[in-house]
């Protein structure tokens, strides 16, 4: 009797506790529950193609070689070591066979300096495409100055030798830069904007990290059939060459990535699997880049998932979500980035600008870009009128000065702004315009051999260069008072007859630029000035 009473107790108790725990399933926890481990390992989730090799794809190669820099005013020097004149010797005379030339006394004059030529030649670069250059007066030489001299042609090769039979990258020539906005004190070091020209594209090369014919031939036929016939092709058995998609030719680095993130096997359940991990890791991880890149590998499967990001709270996600949604034709994605690029109060408007010129259609981009022409920040206005650049858009049109420069005229934007650009094309581009200089000004170089002049109440702007060499002999032209005009007159060639029956004064980039300043800071124009940056060459450039 008392054994059963006290087994009858013990279910009773055991009944009502089953019961609070059921009951109290809906009440708040008293601890908040640990964060659940990721249950998904990459591992699980199949093999990729970036598993299996290795890209060899360098975002620059170092390139150099040695050149002359003439029209220099006798800031040049004689001396040339043996080794390097007989390389400029034999370069020279396969450039010119037929031509007449004392080639000593031309590197022996003192209008004339022997440099060094070097640069990251981008390996995102196609055929032809240019890039900047730095040259430097060889070391213990009596050179002072590069400024105001010509690189004549040069051969650039992997930096390290100096043999004629190594394989030529690029060729470099052009005006010397010197930088007069940073007030640049050493001129024995200068640049060549977008001086160098690639001769042949870089070829991306996947390396098989353990070497197999069967796993080559799988690999290419999976990128091709992911990316279209002629994508890949296996070489050998540790070797595949890659040719990149027409709609990743500006985005090199970008479809490498993708590649890489490839898998190489499908099936409706693991892609689920797949979509559903790295949309959640876009949204909660830190490190966002990895899973926008594979949910681009994976294609169209995945825009339902996506999209519902678009409307995350945080503006990274979105950014993400909708450049990832739009590289695969969402015109949601597009709505996100456009929204984006257009909130003055986005951290992301810039990214956001370059995401729709690279991923929506040609007519739309522009469209959109157009509008930010008119935004209130100048940086904006900058970034949009890049942008048209790379989509050849009819807003921008320019006008070649002296084979040296463009100078590109924006109207569509009521704010006046002056940019100037001091890495890539050399580019004046002038915002709001035309722009007008108001009488009452003077302007002079910092070595006065240049001034810009124009007395109250007058109706022509004076403009008077001294020879360089010859500094008793003074060249004055008069110019409107309109910006472009004043540029035309300070630029073109001296004596030659142009295309509007008018001649220059043959004045640098660099000074002009400078000049520019000058006149945005003193207020003999109202237009903001705006230098862009340097060229990035990296530890080559010593100042």
């Amino acid at each position: 009797m008392y054994r059963n009473d006290s087994c009858r107790q013990k279910c009773l108790l055991g009944i009502i506790a089953a019961v609070f725990m059921l009951t109290s399933g809906c009440q708040k926890p008293l601890h908040k529950p640990q964060p659940q481990k990721e249950l998904v390992t990459d591992a699980d989730l199949g093999t990729t193609i970036g598993s299996l090799v290795e890209a060899f794809f360098p975002e620059y190669i170092p390139v150099k070689g040695y050149g002359v820099v003439a029209g220099l005013p006798g800031t040049g020097s004689v001396e040339c070591p043996p080794e390097i004149r007989a390389y400029l010797e034999q370069y020279i005379l396969k450039e010119l066979p037929d031509r007449k030339m004392d080639i000593n006394a031309f590197i022996d004059s003192y209008d004339t300096a022997v440099v060094v030529v070097e640069a990251m030649m981008p390996t995102t670069a196609s055929k032809n495409d240019t890039f900047d250059i730095v040259v430097t007066a060889l070391a213990g030489t009596q050179t002072t100055s590069l400024e105001n001299g010509w690189l004549y042609g040069v051969e650039l090769k992997v930096a390290g030798g100096l043999s004629t039979t190594m394989r030529v990258l690029a060729v470099a020539a052009g005006p010397v830069f010197i930088d007069k906005i940073g007030r640049q004190t050493n001129k024995k070091t200068g640049y060549i904007l977008a001086g160098g020209t690639v001769l042949s594209e870089f070829k991306v090369n996947l390396a098989i990290r353990q070497p197999d014919y069967q796993t080559a031939s799988f690999v290419s036929n999976r990128l091709n059939e992911k990316f279209g016939r002629d994508t890949a092709k296996a070489v050998s058995a540790s070797q595949i060459v890659l040719e990149v998609p027409a709609r990743y030719q500006r985005y090199r680095k970008r479809f490498v990535a993708v590649a890489a993130a490839t898998y190489l096997n499908e099936s409706p359940q693991i892609t689920q699997t797949r979509i559903n991990n790295f949309v959640r890791r876009l949204a909660v991880a830190e490190e966002k880049y990895h899973s926008e890149i594979v949910l681009e590998a994976i294609g169209n499967a995945c825009l339902g998932k996506l999209s519902a990001l678009l409307n995350s709270s945080n503006e990274e996600v979105r950014l993400r979500a909708g450049r990832c949604a739009l590289n695969m034709g969402s015109f949601d994605g597009l709505k996100v980035l456009r929204q984006m690029a257009f909130d003055t109060n986005s951290a992301y408007r810039l990214e956001a600008i370059e995401a729709i010129t690279a991923g929506a259609a040609r007519n739309d981009a522009a469209a959109i870009v157009r509008r930010l022409l008119r935004d209130e920040d100048f940086d904006i206005r900058i970034a949009a009128y890049e942008q048209l650049r790379k989509l050849d858009d009819i807003t921008v049109s320019g006008d070649l000065i002296a084979d040296s420069f463009y100078i590109e005229q924006i109207v569509q934007t009521p704010h006046k702004g002056i940019y100037v650009s001091r890495s890539g094309q050399p580019r004046i581009v002038l915002f709001g315009a035309p722009i007008y200089c108001r009488d009452g000004i003077f302007v002079q170089s910092a070595d006065g051999n240049i001034t810009i002049n124009a007395a109250a109440g007058t109706e022509y702007v004076s403009i008077i260069r001294k020879h360089p060499t010859r500094p008793q002999v003074i060249i004055e032209l008069k110019s409107s008072f309109d910006l472009a005009d004043i540029v035309r007159t300070l630029c073109r060639e001296p004596m030659k007859q142009t295309d509007r029956g008018r001649a220059g004064l043959n004045v640098s980039y660099s000074d002009t630029i400078e000049l520019l300043m000058q006149l945005s800071e003193k207020a003999a124009v109202a237009a903001e000035f705006r230098a862009g940056p340097l060229p990035k060459i990296g530890p080559i450039v010593k100042k």
